[in-house]
């Protein structure tokens, strides 16, 4: 084992020790404290009835969010295993039957990591989401420490655990591929082999994203329909039957769904680094090491947003609700600055001085150390920038929330005109940063430079990961306060937490969609490194600008199909919650002890998404599938690139739509 390897994994069983610290510290904060463990002057012993009954909300939570991610990881096994049949038969076909099986062996593994990685992170937020709530109900109501750090930890545990485990996954499956290709000219079409782990993972994610998006928003909506529109009712009100579905839709969709989403991007563009430099002469012969340089990005990348994390919950911790904000955003930027000479230092001792790289356009391509590490630097700041804007568009401590939230006072058309102008006005900087980031990549090193940028912008995944994580487990605290009936302090506690909340999450979503964006076009570019064009492709024959029209349309097309889901499993949703209160006029009587029947609107939630969630998946893994048989690699060019440059735009500003909706 060399040098670098050692490295990699000592990275990864750091990363893994600090997650497995992290969630040690949370078990502190007890669920149901109960009397015996308390001092006599704490404020729990006040409320010993109520927190009965969060230990009682909290553990049906768990239940929804289990029994809905044993339902859909059941599905997504059935497709890994029936795709996995259909890819040994075409790379067979394309290439060898051995090239095929361990093609084939990566994209299983690379599926079932992801499975690992959605459901690691949906467990933590279960675990957590009630115990912050205790931790707000535990302090004077002045203070946010306890409350805001098993959140930011109950994050980090998802967020290193994740990043962990995909790197030693990938590392180990380098390994035990390099024992047969043993000799550094068969390197290249072990990195082709790799490939399917990136594959894989993305696939999981389609589904994980897509199926647990429907679950929530469908909960979200139908309880905010019939509960607080029609009837009044408080949000996360107990009395209203669709209220533990709403919760339980944050874990699966917000946290299982990014932290699958999230490994997906860190798996491709590591891929795509990989089978682009395997196809270097000059990295080749410097050695495993300089073939290895983008798993290190990702390793000291680990090793820094651990230490930065340590700001949050020590150095500087949170007391007071203004504090919140700005401790989230500092991890953001320390991680960054701080990553930045770290790259550089790697960049210099593992990558050549001058090396040549195959370029797409003119053939080849004189790249330096220096010019890498400035495609990692530029990534890295770029996803800064993204996510700092993204929080200027959502967070209500900003002008275009605060006016958002204004014109909600004229009506609810004058809010979606506002709302909907708002999304596409916060597109106007990220894709200018995504652009400026394409151009100087590829101007230093062609689709290995984009490649690297992609991977700088994932560098501090492990803290966006652990922000984005943060989140839904306030969310779903705040809902535990409400439903069984905390002190009114304690819930002001988990809002004020929950507000920061909104904004991180889409900030998440910017770096998952920048990342993304510069992910797709690595792929895209090792696609065409891989069938050897060297002069480009031409967008203007007519084939590919079909195509490309084709492809901007996708996004448009996903977007229509996934919204109309929602819409029908809201519509079920509103009915059964009518259904109950009209069946249980005293449901809506505060004074009522009646209790609804939450298990029928998991269960509609659950089935609608795994109903809905198949067409979308199939569209989207189809399309190339479909063009490249009946049209050839002429028409995937142009697919590819239209669905990317369209998806960008509509992805960025449909999400700060809605991050500025929320805290409005």
């Amino acid at each position: 084992m060399s040098g670098v390897d050692v490295f990699i994994f000592a990275a990864v069983g750091v990363g893994i020790c600090f997650a497995a610290f992290n969630f040690a510290v949370i078990q502190r904060t007890k669920v149901n404290p109960g009397r015996t463990y308390q001092p006599a002057n704490s404020p729990l012993i006040a409320v010993q009835a109520e927190l009965a009954k969060v230990e009682q909300i909290h553990a049906t939570i768990d239940t929804g969010a289990k029994a809905f991610l044993r339902a859909e990881y059941t599905i997504c096994v059935q497709f890994l295993l029936a795709f996995s049949v259909l890819l040994l038969i075409l790379t067979t076909v394309g290439s060898s039957f051995a090239e095929g099986l361990f093609t084939t062996v990566a994209f299983l593994v690379g599926g079932f990591t992801s499975i690992a990685s959605g459901l690691c992170g949906m467990l933590v937020a279960v675990d957590a989401n009630a115990r912050v709530s205790v931790a707000a109900a535990s302090e004077p109501p002045s203070r946010l420490t306890a409350a805001f750090t098993v959140a930011f930890r109950a994050g980090a545990v998802m967020g290193f655990a994740l990043c962990a485990l995909g790197l030693g996954v990938l590392l180990a499956l380098l390994l035990a591929y390099r024992v047969h290709f043993s000799d550094v000219s068969e390197w290249a079409t072990m990195m082709d082999c790799v490939a399917g782990f990136g594959l894989g993972g993305s696939s999981v994610a389609m589904f994980g994203r897509v199926g647990g998006g429907i679950y929530t928003k469908a909960a979200d909506v139908g309880a905010d329909l019939v509960g607080k529109v029609v009837h009044g009712l408080e949000e996360d009100d107990p009395k209203n039957p669709a209220t533990i579905a709403d919760n339980v839709g944050d874990n699966v969709g917000d946290v299982a769904g990014m932290g699958s989403d999230l490994f997906g991007s860190l798996a491709e563009s590591t891929c795509a680094a990989l089978v682009i430099a395997s196809t270097s002469s000059d990295l080749l012969d410097a050695g495993w090491a300089a073939l290895l340089f983008p798993l290190t990005i990702s390793a000291a990348g680990m090793v820094v947003c651990m230490a930065c994390s340590f700001i949050a919950t020590d150095l500087k911790p949170v007391v007071r609700e203004a504090d919140v904000e700005s401790a989230l955003k500092l991890q953001l930027i320390s991680t960054t600055f701080l990553v930045v000479p770290v790259v550089v230092y790697l960049a210099h001792a593992l990558l050549p001085d001058k090396f040549e790289l195959p370029s797409v356009v003119s053939g080849t391509i004189k790249a330096s150390s220096t010019g890498a590490a400035i495609c990692v630097s530029v990534g890295a700041l770029g996803g800064l920038l993204i996510g700092l804007v993204t929080e200027y568009y959502t967070s209500h401590s900003y002008e275009p929330v605060r006016e958002c939230a204004h014109v909600c006072k004229q009506g609810a058309a004058v809010n979606l005109i506002y709302g909907l102008a708002l999304g596409y006005r916060s597109a106007i900087v990220p894709v200018y940063t995504l652009a400026a980031i394409v151009y100087f990549a590829f101007s230093l090193a062609d689709l290995y430079g984009v490649a690297l940028a992609a991977l700088g912008m994932l560098s501090t995944l492990a803290t966006g990961l652990t922000i984005d994580g943060y989140g839904p487990v306030t969310d779903n605290a705040g809902g535990i306060a409400e439903m069984a009936q905390l002190p009114a302090a304690c819930r002001e506690k988990t809002d004020c937490l929950d507000a920061a909340g909104n904004t991180t999450a889409a900030i998440g979503k910017g770096f998952a969609i920048g990342s993304a964006a510069l992910v797709s076009l690595a792929l895209y570019g090792a696609f065409v490194v891989r069938l050897g064009i060297t002069t480009g492709v031409n967008v203007l024959t007519p084939l590919t600008f079909a195509a490309l029209l084709v492809g901007a349309n996708l996004p448009y097309w996903f977007s229509a199909m996934t919204m109309k889901s929602v819409g029908l499993a809201a519509a079920e949703m509103v009915q059964e919650v009518e259904r109950q209160f009209k069946a249980d006029p005293s449901l809506l009587d505060p004074n009522s002890t009646s209790t609804p029947d939450y298990d029928a609107c998991v269960e509609i939630s659950t089935k609608a998404s795994l109903r809905e969630m198949i067409a979308p998946a199939a569209l989207v893994m189809l399309t190339p599938l479909v063009a490249g048989t009946f049209f050839g690699v002429e028409a995937v060019f142009g697919i590819l690139t239209g669905g990317l440059v369209s998806g960008v735009q509509l992805a960025i500003s449909m999400s700060n739509s809605g991050g500025a909706w929320d805290n409005a």
